[in-house]
């Protein structure tokens, strides 16, 4: 099972899953209430993790210290057991490698050079990593509407609360890096995404997309059974502007009426409509109405 997404901790579990309702209600599925989480609670919400046990633990250095210990049981203890990781120093160095790119698009190579082992190796710590749902490699989507996009897997930890850990930060200097916070409100996006795919009674599949150059990239796409689209670009800005939805537009051109809706996720208060078909909505719209 997948650790607990927001909407089981602060929404309702038992509503139907988020594409469905987008897919039947568009726009209507988020209601216009507005949210009362900022930045700083979002990241808060990430760090937490959605391990039940580490729930159990008071939040602060105590939660901190079972999530460290848990990717140390992880690194010494499971992944031996399971005859893959005989050296545990650098399993955990290929998760912090993970961990530091999480919501972003590495080659395998910069992977595991920088973990310092070999294709092999790393090939064996993603199957167990993938398998255990501590990591996942979200594919690249095989739309045949752009050329020389790039094909290479988005990589996340299922669980953004094991970045703190593997990264050795707190709250404070996530919220100084621009980078890393931009990561983890991805991997916490991500992670909701996830999870309403699995309960959707229409069928759903998960993707990202980026061209070749690097000059427009969805971060993720949602993609029904039936080939209708959600696009969904996630940004740490509490006031977005058109301008933010610039790749969601052209994304809409391209794909005309497969695109059920284009979402841009942000840190603000408020759902509000950027452009047609193209929505803004809080963080926090994806787990309360």
């Amino acid at each position: 099972m997948y650790p607990l997404v927001s909407r089981e901790r602060h929404g309702d579990p038992t509503s139907p899953s988020l594409i469905d309702r987008i897919l039947s209600d568009g726009a209507d599925a988020f209601g216009n209430s507005a949210s009362g989480w900022d930045l700083q609670d979002y990241v808060d919400e990430a760090l937490s993790s959605g391990w039940p046990e580490a729930l159990r633990v008071p939040a602060g250095r105590a939660r901190d210290r079972w999530l460290t210990g848990y990717v140390d049981h992880l690194a010494t203890r499971e992944a031996p057991s399971l005859g893959v990781a005989r050296d545990p120093g650098r399993m955990r160095k290929y998760l912090h490698m993970l961990a530091a790119n999480t919501g972003g698009v590495p080659t395998h190579k910069l992977l595991y050079d920088a973990a310092g082992i070999d294709r092999r190796t790393a090939v064996s710590y993603d199957n167990l990593l993938d398998s255990l749902m501590i990591t996942q490699r979200v594919p690249a989507w095989a739309g045949n509407f752009i050329d020389r996009a790039v094909r290479l897997p988005k990589r996340y930890l299922i669980d953004p609360g094991l970045i703190a850990p593997l990264l050795r930060v707190d709250h404070r200097r996530t919220l100084r890096d621009g980078d890393l916070l931009g990561r983890i409100l991805d991997t916490l996006v991500a992670a909701q995404f996830r999870a309403e795919c699995a309960v959707s009674v229409v069928g759903a599949d998960m993707y990202h997309l980026r061209d070749a150059n690097g000059r427009r990239e969805i971060d993720l796409l949602i993609e029904a059974r039936d080939g209708q689209i959600i696009a969904i670009e996630v940004k740490a800005t509490a006031a977005p502007s058109r301008e933010d939805g610039r790749h969601l537009e052209w994304l809409r051109e391209r794909l005309g009426s497969r695109l059920a809706m284009g979402l841009l996720v942000h840190s603000g208060p408020r759902v509000f409509g950027l452009a047609e078909r193209i929505l803004a909505v809080p963080i926090a719209g994806l787990w309360s109405r």
